[in-house]
């Protein structure tokens, strides 16, 4: 119970060596502290003036950047559109190259396959040619074989030669 109710020289002492203590930070403490927070509190002041500026700033410079944004997007819709019409032009060329290939591609064909035609039809001529003539030939072989029919043969080539 001596705690909660204290004597009168404890209270006393408590007082004295309290009061000393608040005389020695009044006295050596006090001013260097006040001082400190003085020069804290002009250093906010300056920080949040510079903040301030640095707002300003940002505003002037955001201003400057959306007229930055406007004017690169401008750039870009005039390149695509560039980019796009240029796209187009090459595409056209490409198509009438193709055709202007397609066609000549296409009269080469035509003129192979005529051509391979009439050398077919020349070979087809050959052989016909040279069949009709392996036929004449074994006819005649067989014909002729016998003498007699060689000598009427010739008789008779000599009897339309002497008619013509």
């Amino acid at each position: 119970m001596e705690l909660i109710k204290p004597d009168i020289g404890l209270l006393f002492w408590m007082i004295l060596s309290f009061s000393i203590v608040l005389f020695v930070l009044i006295k050596y403490a006090w001013k260097p502290i006040l001082k400190a927070i003085k020069v804290r509190e002009r250093s906010i002041a300056k920080s949040l003036k510079a903040a301030q500026k640095a707002k300003e700033e940002m505003a002037k410079i955001e201003f400057g950047n959306e007229k930055i944004t406007a004017l690169a997007k401008l750039e870009r819709e005039n390149i695509l559109k560039e980019a796009k019409e240029a796209k187009n032009q090459i595409i056209e060329e490409a198509k009438e190259t193709a055709k202007q290939e397609a066609q000549k591609i296409l009269e080469e064909a035509r003129q192979s396959v005529f051509k391979e035609k009439e050398e077919a039809m020349h070979e087809i001529k050959n052989q016909i040619a040279q069949l009709s003539v392996g036929i004449a030939e074994k006819l005649l072989r067989e014909h002729l074989s016998d003498g007699t029919k060689q000598k009427q043969l010739i008789s008779q080539i000599v009897k339309n030669i002497e008619l013509n």
